[in-house]
């Protein structure tokens, strides 16, 4: 269990680390993320310890939108005054990820030979 958490500190240092080096405009456990998932990749599977380490964070995950809930509270007043380009942004982000998403879903069931549009006569 300590190696998986670890494996998992380690892959977000590096990530902070590298963007705060090079500056990437990305965050850096988005970056970690992607490192473990090359780690993961190269194994070609996922080790028991880390399995039951995610489960345990994944269980727990709505903890960690409360200093999110606390940070909204504290800007409620520029909320309150920019609200319609926050609404704005919200659903136009909303429906891009829903056609990005639908998109990269069909563009994987064509290369998996799972999926073929039907032909209109």
């Amino acid at each position: 269990m300590v190696h998986a958490i670890l494996a998992l500190l380690v892959c977000q240092l590096l990530g902070e680390v590298i963007v705060r080096a090079a500056g990437v405009p990305i965050p850096g456990p988005v970056l970690g993320t992607f490192f473990m998932l090359g780690a993961l990749a190269a194994l070609r599977e996922v080790p028991e310890a880390l399995n039951a380490v995610a489960g345990v964070l994944l269980s727990h995950l709505s903890l960690l939108f409360v200093p999110a809930g606390v940070g909204v509270m504290l800007h409620v007043a520029r909320i309150r005054t920019e609200w319609l380009p926050l609404l704005a942004a919200l659903f136009v982000s909303t429906a891009l990820t829903i056609a990005v998403t639908a998109l990269v879903f069909f563009w994987v069931m064509r290369r998996m030979g799972l999926y073929e549009p039907e032909q209109r006569s």
